[in-house]
């Protein structure tokens, strides 16, 4: 009997181990080659350290997005932004070669997202939702959810293996109201990387010292210095927490510990994909409650 108690515990202890050791595959799809950087960074972040795979794509070559420099050119130098801020984040950096400006939800660029999360063997994907204020925004929601269930269709883009199980998708935070507001169903406390976050999003400078500051017309303010600039990055583009989001963190660390968080990121689980509970979502968030 006490043999058979002994081999229970083993057994049970080598799968709590291999649950814990398990490499959580994610891959994180926006538009733009910042756009990933932005909503998920300190997330994405979280998950490198402890050991997990993370994938930024951008479906655009941002070949559009400034106020002097384009096409090629401009292509250029945002896949070496990207390469930059991929090492600084520590994930992979993926750039597509869709036009900025003009993605549209076609089939190519559908099987290509297809292939992307079938070869990464993604357990979670995070995107926009399909309500934005830019098209590209809301054409790569659009893209992503026709994926989530033929991501597991064989004949699908055969050339690449189906996923046997469907990943969990969940969209980003943004401060769109209708058709309806963003609902934080999982928020992660990104207080203690905050800074490597904003750091790694530096790398974008056509992006965040340029392009953006020149929209806000506030490209004169924008500091000289590297290190002056990530400081004053941290505040141009700081995420402050909302009532909403206040409430996901306490649910998921508890009043004491959400009330001491300073930063978050927040996501809002699709219904096309996995639809997981608390315990599962903890499994796949393992920052969660730490």
């Amino acid at each position: 009997m006490r043999t058979i108690l002994f081999l229970s515990i083993f057994i049970m202890t080598i799968n709590v181990s291999w649950s814990q050791q398990k490499e959580i595959n994610i891959v994180v799809i926006g538009a733009h080659p910042d756009d990933a950087d932005g909503s998920s960074g300190g997330t994405a972040i979280k998950f490198a350290e402890q050991g997990h795979n993370v994938l930024f794509v951008s479906l655009t070559n941002g070949d559009a997005g400034h106020f002097e420099k384009g096409g090629g050119h401009l292509a250029q130098i945002r896949r070496a932004e990207a390469k930059e801020a991929g090492r600084r984040f520590g994930v992979t950096y993926k750039v597509l070669d869709y036009h900025d400006g003009e993605l549209m939800p076609t089939l190519n660029v559908r099987l290509d997202v297809i292939r992307i999360i079938r070869d990464w063997k993604a357990d979670i994907v995070i995107g926009p939702r399909p309500n934005d204020y830019h098209p590209d925004h809301r054409n790569t929601a659009i893209v992503i959810q026709d994926a989530a269930y033929l991501v597991m269709v064989p004949n699908i883009a055969p050339d690449t293996p189906a996923l046997k199980k469907n990943p969990l998708f969940i969209y980003t935070q943004d401060r769109f109201k209708k058709p309806y507001p963003f609902i934080p169903d999982i928020a992660i406390d990104i207080s203690d990387v905050f800074h490597k976050k904003y750091y790694a999003m530096a790398a974008h400078a056509s992006q965040y010292f340029e392009w953006l500051p020149w929209l806000d017309n506030k490209l004169d303010i924008v500091p000289k210095t590297d290190l002056e600039r990530v400081e004053w990055l941290k505040v141009f583009r700081k995420k402050h927490i909302n009532d909403d989001v206040r409430q996901s963190l306490v649910k998921w660390y508890g009043k004491d510990k959400a009330d001491k968080i300073t930063d978050a990121e927040a996501f809002e689980i699709c219904e096309y994909g996995r639809q997981p509970n608390q315990g599962e979502i903890k499994e796949l968030f393992p920052m969660l409650g730490n």
